[in-house]
């Protein structure tokens, strides 16, 4: 999901995961679910039938189950809007205009409150059968809790049969009917879903307004609805040459039904949830990416002569990036990726994202929770700084890639844009990166920062989760390559999508996977920055003359420690880095520029808080001492960084 801003100014005025317990023996549940639903676009209700075959791969017995209903949020009274009117009595501060900034969702706010009974939402379960049998159903409002007549035994398999009614809420949250350009609906967390089931047991997390958690499977899914309506979806479109609308074979011809309704057969194999999308004004486009599997790239928007020309450059960066972030992050597995006008910012969804306009920032960043959930899945509710932190960092550098590698073509019309953008890309680092640093120094500075293992439903504020999961986040990510060294974190990436991509890792995971490719311990990096809020603050607090040598003292102010680079640039022009791994570390990243000279010096403690480094040479030689030129380590006060002659 795209993160909302607040402004920086406003602000000033004023983190998550689990537990990181090793999978040993690892093992996941699976899904295979076939449904076949109709949507009444008059009454925008929706019914369906849904058969789920359910495989406990666990080594234990199951005596009940759970399942997802979300949409019974959008309801006065519901958890979702009690606990979002009550966020918005928390006050941040002042805008530049003087209005009251309350910490609420703003995107739902207390619309919930107000909706009448043909406007709620709702997801209810007529009849739930297991192997044939009836079950007995308890409700918890967005979730159905299910009391098995007879146990599950591990490695073994159930059917269970569900009948469900459905009615679409008007939009608020993600999902819903007439969004704010104008789309009909906006299917997703649509259909009863259910519960994951892993090595921490069940996760019923109700829907107050954050991430999901699902269980790997297969989709088949049938939907019926007035012919006039074209779809966006997750999957492949079995009978495209049934339907038309641009998903029929190029040059062939649609055999048209003459029913009322269509019926659109999508299958999905290997995924962890369907969304899909749907309106009589929709236009389709699609191109081919020059990757090795040809993946087809689908934009389904809604017709608006003045956006025309910006969907059809979405999909133009779509086809040309895609190379570049399979390169760096990973083969995208799928023949399909679809862009779809929907929603209510930009939420993505395996095989296709609803994204609310053309923006190229929300479209790549939608694009990269392909890796970062969708081939990852992760438990968002206890670890969402390993999806949105970990695509916040993976849209930066796709974007950076983008604006640099297409340039001319892109700003051709516009020279002073693009003299503007490159210069801004062209800082010490990239610019959602820069963003997201500026995103955790603001935390720090509200007061308001609690650790990253806070369930994400949990946090105190709004504010403090999106910065921990977005800000944080890809901080993490940007500070490890300064840790082990960029090429080597770029290599953790690779490593981490060849062991874990189709399961649900944990931060654990992650970590003995840097480990093991950089050679290091970074067990600590995540017990500093993933489960405390302490900071990073050093200091030069000296530079001395000592019998023709210079004494540099080193001060470790934060609590957190680092290695550090010092560079040392002299008078003649010459640079050298005086490299100081830090204790716990075990080990030292390769230097990253050879064409600098680099000194490694024994290892600074984390219990000492100074440290010395000696020069041979006479302080006035010196120009310059800076403590990590690269701006890579957050440190929390850069003014005591430098220090100039």
């Amino acid at each position: 999901m795209k993160k909302v801003y607040i402004s920086l100014v406003s602000l000033l005025l004023l983190t998550l995961s689990a537990p990181s317990f090793a999978q040993h023996g690892y093992w996941q549940q699976h899904v295979d679910y076939k449904m076949n639903v109709k949507l009444n676009v008059q009454t925008n209700e929706l019914t369906g039938i849904q058969h789920l075959v359910y495989t406990n791969n666990s080594p234990d017995t199951l005596y009940r189950v759970f399942f997802h209903l979300y949409w019974n949020a959008f309801q006065p009274g519901s958890m979702m809007d009690v606990r979002s009117r009550e966020l918005g009595k928390t006050i941040l501060g002042l805008s530049q205009k003087g209005d009251t900034i309350r910490d609420w969702d703003r995107r739902v706010r207390d619309r919930i409150e107000h909706l009448t009974p043909d406007e709620i939402g709702y997801d209810s379960v007529v009849t739930l059968k297991m192997n044939g049998i009836p079950q007995k159903m308890i409700y918890h409002e967005t979730i159905l809790e299910v009391p098995l007549h007879k146990s599950i035994p591990p490695k073994s398999k159930v059917d269970f049969d569900l009948t469900f009614k459905c009615q679409v809420p008007v939009q608020i949250r993600r999902s819903g009917r007439d969004n704010a350009e104008g789309v009909r609906y906006s299917m997703s967390q649509w259909y009863p879903k259910i519960c994951e089931y892993d090595y921490m047991g069940w996760h019923p997390t109700p829907y107050i307004a954050r991430e999901f958690y699902g269980v790997w499977g297969s989709y088949d899914v049938k939907i019926t609805i007035d012919k006039n309506y074209l779809l966006g979806a997750t999957g492949y479109l079995h009978n495209a040459q049934e339907i038309g609308y641009g998903y029929e074979k190029p040059g062939t011809k649609v055999i048209h039904s003459k029913a009322a309704d269509l019926t659109w057969h999508f299958y999905a194999p290997d995924v962890h949830d369907f969304v899909w999308a749907a309106d009589p004004g929709y236009e389709h486009i699609s191109a081919v990416a020059d990757n090795k599997a040809h993946t087809v790239i689908n934009v389904i928007y809604k017709k608006d002569p003045s956006k025309e020309q910006a969907w059809n450059d979405l999909l133009k960066a779509a086809i040309r990036v895609l190379p570049f972030i399979e390169k760096h992050f990973g083969l995208y597995p799928f023949k399909q990726y679809s862009f779809i006008q929907g929603g209510d910012g930009g939420m993505e969804y395996p095989m296709a994202t609803l994204i609310k306009g053309p923006s190229l920032g929300t479209a790549f960043h939608e694009w990269m929770h392909s890796w970062y959930q969708m081939m990852m899945g992760t438990n968002e509710s206890l670890v969402p700084w390993m999806d949105e932190g970990f695509t916040t960092y993976a849209e930066g550098k796709v974007s950076d890639y983008y604006y640099h590698a297409f340039a001319d073509s892109v700003f051709k019309n516009d020279p002073e844009g693009r003299m503007k953008t490159l210069d801004r890309l062209d800082n010490s680092l990239p610019l959602g990166e820069a963003n997201a640093y500026r995103g955790y120094f603001m935390l720090v500075k509200s007061g308001l920062a609690e650790p990253m293992t806070t369930h994400a439903d949990h946090y105190s504020t709004n504010f403090a989760y999106e910065e921990n999961a977005y800000s944080k986040g890809a901080v993490f990510l940007e500070q490890l390559g300064y840790i082990v060294g960029d090429k080597i974190r770029d290599k953790i990436l690779l490593e981490y999508y060849k062991e874990w991509s189709f399961k649900h890792p944990d931060a654990n995971d992650f970590i003995r996977v840097a480990e093991k490719v950089s050679g290091m311990k970074l067990d600590w990096y995540e017990e500093y920055w993933i489960r405390t809020t302490k900071t990073i603050d050093y200091s030069i607090d000296a530079v001395l003359d000592e019998n023709g040598q210079t004494k540099i003292v080193l001060h470790r102010i934060g609590e957190m420690p680092m290695p550090i680079d010092l560079l040392v640039t002299f008078k003649d022009g010459r640079q050298e880095t005086e490299y100081i791994p830090m204790y716990m570390m075990f080990g030292q990243k390769p230097n990253e520029n050879p064409s600098v000279q680099r000194k490694i010096y024994p290892a600074w403690p984390w219990t000492n808080p100074v440290y010395e480094v000696k020069l041979p040479v006479n302080k006035s030689e010196i120009k310059s001492i800076e403590i990590d030129p690269s701006q890579r380590m957050a440190d929390v006060d850069r003014s005591n960084n430098k220090i100039e002659f």
